[in-house]
């Protein structure tokens, strides 16, 4: 037995050790990248890019909201994957503008691998490579294997789409997935105590009801429909078809057309093999066939977008991933931390170097108590008289609008997904499960009437829930009133398109809920006007990123929590990650629904 234990704390200490030289080589290795880009300097990136090169934009990745990390691909590398598992959206944009600028760049081409990314991502990238097409210069796509209905959007721009011989299309529209829990929950004996206010406020609903309600199938039916219009509308002018001759293909099932079916129904414009899709890239750049192509990547041709900003500036404030919500151990999500996110803030309110401020949000909202004090830093900043924009992406619904609603002005794509105007409260109750079927009794001993308000084990009283009632009440009162004051129009008003319903961006425009269609630039461009710094002014983003190392290292160790996890409980693992979000959360939330988009 004594032996044993010797093993396991040699073991222990075995391991530890190789853990500290594997960390200690990592940072070695970041240390001189970081020395490396310090001494690049500029706002540029000093790589060299010969003549007749190609901008490589490779969609076998997800696009996220902020790129720039160099520990990203750092834990790519060490991972033995050969690319960065992720591109930063500014990073992509800002590489596509360059490119149409740079005499040395001859065109772009994408592959197809199967892109991950929301529509109002994917509408900005698109946009892009619509503004680069104006330069002259080509676009080509191929799809090796198959090109996804995300994908075909992008590629859809180019000049050409090319095919592999037996490779697919897959255009099939949109859908959405809400798993409903109820039964679930009343199987393993827990109630979900429910207070709300909107009709919309369908976030609770998979706690309380077996399916989806009508008013829920309304609003979804309308985003989604809209949105799915706005790119099959996109896709079809660009390939020179009709939206309705593309739906009736949509509903085809057209991943099971054979690949000369696809070029008859001129969806894409020739099939080759991937060294025949080389060739014609050669004979594009007038590389002989015996040499390698010039690729160049978005990392390479984009501005270094997390430099130091000298002297007057905008601020360009990140708020992404759910308000204070505590994502489940281990996990590699983003979350805007409320009480960071106000420090930055009121940082910049005081900084006289910066001018003004363009608010990207990306968010579904989170906390009610949260979403409150980012409004008050926002009015404070704007308090100065410097002038606030914001920059919607994928989301910026219910507590991600109420951050938003006190903006000078707002920019939306019209992909967006906003609105949600609404407040709930969600307590579980799991009296039945512990008592009953694990036979725990729970003895209680109180000196006031409400001393186990908290308590899991026991149901609301009917005074207490009426009490939480009234409080979700009042937080919708003070949201609508927060909005109605940010968009200068009453509060009845701000009601009618409210109660919880989720809107996409073209209706949001039309109601009021956002200015104008346009992205992070339009927003930086308005601001510069307002503050009076010219067309080219000097953009800073914040919060600054985590340092590299101990990203690298939080990376390292989450990404291998999270695959031991995946892999020890397959398709169990979405709904761990569900319930450790619940219980993460606060119990009054400006939330909207949680839905997987099929796209």
């Amino acid at each position: 037995m004594m032996k044993k234990f010797i093993l396991i704390v040699c073991g222990s200490f075995v391991g530890a050790f190789l853990a500290f030289l594997f960390f200690m080589f990592a940072a070695m290795i970041m240390s001189i990248g970081i020395m490396g880009a310090m001494g690049s300097g500029g706002s540029k990136k000093a790589v060299s890019i010969t003549k007749h090169s190609i901008l490589n934009i490779d969609l076998g990745t997800s696009i996220i909201e902020r790129g720039g990390s160099d520990a990203l691909d750092m834990m790519a590398l060490l991972q033995g994957e050969g690319m960065p598992s992720s591109l930063g959206l500014n990073t992509l944009v800002s590489a596509i503008e360059n490119a149409a600028e740079n005499d040395k760049i001859d065109g772009i081409y994408i592959e197809c691998n199967g892109v991950a990314a929301a529509p109002a991502t994917l509408e900005k990238v698109r946009k892009a490579l619509k503004g680069f097409k104006k330069s002259g210069k080509w676009i080509a796509a191929y799809g090796h294997e198959g090109i996804n209905q995300a994908d075909y959007y992008l590629a859809s721009v180019a000049d050409s789409i090319y095919l592999n011989p037996v490779g697919s299309v897959d255009l099939h529209g949109m859908g959405s997935m809400i798993p409903y829990m109820k039964k679930l929950f009343d199987k393993v004996g827990v109630e979900m105590q429910i207070v709300r206010v909107g009709t919309f406020k369908s976030a609770v609903e998979p706690y309380m009801l077996d399916d989806m309600s009508e008013a829920n199938r309304l609003q979804t039916e309308h985003y989604l429909g809209v949105i799915w219009n706005e790119m099959r509308d996109s896709i079809a002018a660009d390939r020179k078809l009709q939206s309705a001759a593309l739906n009736t293909l949509c509903d085809s099932v057209l991943v099971t057309f054979k690949a000369d079916r696809l070029l008859k129904e001129k969806l894409v414009d020739k099939l080759v093999y991937r060294n025949q899709m080389e060739d014609i890239l050669r004979a594009r750049t007038k590389v002989d066939k015996k040499d390698d192509l010039n690729y160049v990547s978005p990392d390479d041709l984009a501005d270094d977008l997390e430099t130091f900003a000298n002297g007057d500036h905008i601020a360009v404030v990140y708020a992404v991933g759910e308000i204070d919500g505590s994502p489940s151990m281990g996990s590699t999500e983003e979350g805007i931390n409320s009480d960071k996110l106000c420090e930055t803030i009121l940082k910049l309110k005081d900084d006289d170097n910066v001018k003004g401020m363009v608010f990207r949000v990306n968010s579904p909202g989170g906390s009610a108590f949260g979403s409150e004090q980012i409004w008050k830093a926002v009015m404070d900043f704007k308090a100065t008289g410097k002038p606030v924009a914001v920059s919607m992406g994928d989301y910026a619904a219910s507590g991600g609008y109420y951050i938003s609603c006190c903006a000078d002005r707002i920019f939306a794509e019209r992909t967006t997904i906003t609105g949600s105007i609404g407040i709930f409260g969600m307590i579980p109750c799991a009296s039945e499960l512990i008592e009953n079927k694990l036979g725990v009794h729970m003895a209680t001993v109180k000196t006031n009437e409400n001393a186990d308000l908290s308590a899991i084990f026991k149901k609301l009283t009917a005074p207490q829930k009426a009490a939480l009632q009234n409080m979700v009440n009042d937080g919708y009162e003070l949201f609508t009133k927060r909005c109605a004051d940010g968009r200068h129009v009453t509060q009845d008003s701000i009601k009618q398109i409210a109660e919880g319903r989720v809107w996409d961006g073209v209706t949001a425009k039309q109601i009021g809920l956002v200015d104008e269609f346009g992205g992070i630039s339009n927003a930086i461009a308005w601001v510069a006007n307002k503050a009076k710094l010219g067309k080219d002014p000097k953009v800073q983003n914040y919060p600054a990123l985590e340092d590299k190392f101990m990203s690298l290292l939080d990376q390292y160790m989450t990404t291998r929590y999270e695959s031991r996890l995946r892999g020890e409980m397959g398709i169990m693992y979405a709904w761990h990650k569900q319930l450790q979000r619940i219980l993460g959360r606060d119990q009054v939330l400006c939330l909207m629904p949680e839905t997987e988009i099929v796209f």
